[in-house]
């Protein structure tokens, strides 16, 4: 068992800064956990409490059910991979990895058996005799991937290890960290401030503001059902579209916005029927909104037509941007539909996935 629990966990710089505040967290045994968030959310902060190198100022923080506030960062057993790499440049490879079990006095042969063992697993058996400035930046991150392997910890911590590489070397390598999961089986978890990387990575997602958990599930759920609009603005690409508007009651219920008005069904209406007469955000993701022959019978059809301002082809999608004179916004439509700036087209809305936000507080 490796399992990871934050009981209230608050963290005070200075006495003064909160950078994390009543953090409550389970991570169960051999669980992909990543935490995500923009720059200074306390993401970062959360990883260093769990692996000791920051002290909690309130709170528990348990591994295996045993209590580890006061418990030094080497009896932890907990390995973690940074940013940075952190190799020693005077070292080659097979040193590097073996450094920590050297320090432990393990058996040579055990040393030998667990570094080629890693190296196996991450492809980098050919360069153990290099040294880290003869290596790509994908080659140095696996090598401190492979270092935290052959200690065989009973967790694993990722802090933003894939920042420093490029896009191309970004995909393989998160491909490869996922793949490892599955062979080691043991418990991960990994910092990003990319969603992308946490949709594609994590078997559970944190999603932190400010130092608080917004919201903690499954990838898909966070996508589909996100409790407030900084969850469902933050998660996805591109972000989901907010509008400003106020629902209408006459003869049909009906959303206004400076851009969007179209009629809700009776179903959508009844619903939201103690709304009516009041402000409310609404939220539409980009492949959400419809256009040509992506428009359904059952699709919510908007009044006016809409202005194209800039149009971006991606590949097998496009992505059209229009704007309501405050702020701009994006619809996502396969690349066999073809469109100009300054074309005015029909819209449509799939009614399924409508997302109303109170612009009091941003609740869902």
């Amino acid at each position: 068992m490796s399992t990871v629990e934050l009981k209230n966990v608050t963290k005070f710089y200075d006495q003064t800064v909160r950078a994390v505040t009543e953090a409550n967290l389970t991570i169960e045994d051999k669980e992909f956990v990543v935490l995500v968030g923009p720059s200074g959310c306390g993401k970062s902060t959360v990883l260093r409490m769990i692996a000791g190198l920051e002290d909690i100022t309130e709170g528990e923080i348990l591994i295996d059910g045993k209590v580890v506030n006061d418990v030094p960062p080497k009896e932890r057993d907990i390995a973690m991979v940074f940013q940075n790499y952190a190799l020693y440049p005077h070292m080659t490879v097979f040193e590097n990895m073996a450094f920590g079990l050297k320090l432990r006095k393990i058996p040579k042969a055990e040393i030998k058996q667990r570094v080629d063992h890693a190296a196996r697993l991450l492809d980098i058996s050919d360069y153990l005799d290099r040294r880290p400035k003869a290596l790509s930046g994908g080659q140095r991150q696996r090598v401190a991937v492979g270092r935290a392997i052959v200690r065989k910890p009973k967790v694993f911590l990722f802090d933003e290890p894939l920042s420093n590489l490029d896009a191309k070397l970004r995909v393989q390598t998160r491909i490869e960290i996922n793949r490892l999961h599955k062979q080691l089986q043991t418990t991960m978890v990994y910092v990003t401030h990319d969603q992308v990387e946490a949709m594609t990575m994590g078997s559970k997602i944190v999603v932190l503001k400010d130092g608080y958990i917004q919201q903690v599930d499954r990838p898909l759920e966070l996508y589909y059902n996100p409790v407030n609009r900084f969850v469902a603005g933050f998660i996805g690409s591109p972000a989901m579209n907010f509008f400003k508007g106020t629902l209408t009651s006459d003869q049909n219920t009906a959303y206004h916005s400076n851009l969007l008005n179209f009629d809700l069904t009776a179903e959508i209406g009844q619903k939201l029927k103690p709304y009516t007469g009041k402000k409310l955000i609404l939220g539409l993701r980009p492949e959400d909104l419809l256009s040509g022959p992506q428009i359904k019978p059952n699709s919510l059809i908007l009044k006016e037509t809409i202005k194209v301002d800039v149009v971006e082809p991606v590949g097998n999608e496009i992505y059209v941007y229009f704007s309501d004179g405050e702020q701009s916004h994006c619809m996502r439509t396969p690349s066999q539909q073809e469109f100009r700036p300054d074309d005015q087209i029909q819209l449509g809305i799939n009614p399924q996935r409508l997302y109303f936000f109170d612009p009091d507080n941003d609740a869902r």
